[in-house]
């Protein structure tokens, strides 16, 4: 995945995203992801989305592209600059929306989808940036099983030491 939605919620009822902080007893706290940033702790009765776990509906055999693998292809083909001007019209949103992904169900994807797709995406953009975590995973997984591995040998270099001695 080429952006990391792991951490990156839409609370219901509150504008905006926010970033997961971490859990409580009684529900989790968030911190919103603005120029100043608000803490929010998210009870029970909160309908709080992973947008790790949202998906776009689609016509093709999969049925759904996740929201990560779209914001994707949105970077690709615009950058920083979305096509949509300042007050976008229903026609706009399903044009910037039919040029991103072709086979999107227009019976199950509405219009309001969209301009959340649109939002989220300058927000993630802004605050969250678009990172590589398959890369820097296999990194990480390298690095420990050289530690793994670097220590078992001084474990064998120490034994030899104890039987010359």
């Amino acid at each position: 995945m080429p952006i990391d939605l792991r951490q990156v919620a839409a609370v219901s009822g509150q504008s905006g995203l926010y970033r997961v902080v971490k859990p409580t007893r009684t529900g989790v706290i968030m911190e919103s992801l603005e120029e100043t940033p608000k803490t929010l702790v998210a009870q029970a009765r909160h309908r709080m989305s992973l947008l790790d776990e949202i998906s776009i509906y689609t016509t093709d055999e999969e049925g759904t592209v996740p929201l990560a693998e779209v914001f994707d292809r949105v970077n690709q083909k615009y950058g920083d600059k979305l096509p949509l001007g300042d007050k976008p019209s229903n026609e706009d949103y399903k044009a910037f929306m039919a040029d991103v992904l072709p086979n999107y169900d227009e019976d199950r994807v509405y219009v309001s989808d969209m301009k959340k797709l649109a939002n989220w995406y300058a927000i993630v953009k802004q605050y969250v940036g678009f990172t590589e975590p398959a890369k820097s995973e296999t990194k990480a997984e390298a690095k420990e099983g050289a530690e793994k591995k670097a220590p078992a040998e001084k474990k064998a270099s120490k034994k030899k030491t104890e039987k010359e001695a």
